[in-house]
């Protein structure tokens, strides 16, 4: 009985020390205590941003980018993780920066539609600075060319998101209204002792 003591104690003793080595293990494997803090990058120049989180032994990735006309190219807008997250080193930071160049969008036919129509689609497509030039046509407000920096674009044509489109617009026929009162009537007398 005693031998039977003795072995369920080496056991727990065994149990134990593996268990610590376990432990230590662990802590190494996984740099316990090895923490960097993610320095704040918003707001720099990407090649800037990079320079900072590869010093701190951090990995930048872009996950993201937007354009925007008040903000540099290459700008950082985001992180994820924020500014002050403690992390370990090697760390993803995600980041979304300011587009290089502005976004590309392809034009639809716009030609033979109205006026109204054609700014509908093209507000549609985020392209807000529309300038309608009046041309003579026998059709009221038809668009009869699509022009960008003087160029005519066809169907398909691609253009960044804030260009300046120029609409070629049918003014239309003007039409002459008859007078209605003609001047050869005869003028009547109005008698005024009747009244």
């Amino acid at each position: 009985m005693r031998t039977i003591f003795i072995n369920i104690g080496l056991m727990i003793v065994a149990a134990l020390v593996i268990g610590w080595l376990s432990m230590l293990w662990l802590d190494s494997w996984t740099r316990h205590g090895d923490t960097i803090s993610v320095p704040a990058v918003r707001t720099l120049a990407y090649n800037k941003a990079m320079d900072i989180l590869n010093a701190e032994g951090l990995k930048g990735i872009v996950a993201d980018s937007v354009y925007d006309n008040h903000t540099a190219p290459g700008t950082v807008i985001e992180q994820n993780p924020k500014a002050g997250t403690i992390v370990k080193e090697g760390r993803e930071v995600f980041l979304t920066i300011h587009a290089f160049s502005p976004k590309m969008v392809t034009l639809p036919s716009l030609t033979d539609i109205s006026l109204r129509q054609a700014r509908s689609i093209l507000e549609g497509l985020d392209i807000k600075n529309i300038v309608e030039r009046r041309v003579p046509s026998e059709f009221k407000d038809l668009v009869l060319a699509v022009r960008y920096k003087g160029a005519r674009l066809q169907a398909g044509a691609r253009v960044p998101a804030g260009a300046r489109i120029e609409l070629e617009v049918g003014e239309g026929v003007q039409e002459l209204i008859p007078d209605s009162v003609s001047a050869d009537t005869d003028a009547v007398e109005i008698n005024p002792d009747l009244f």
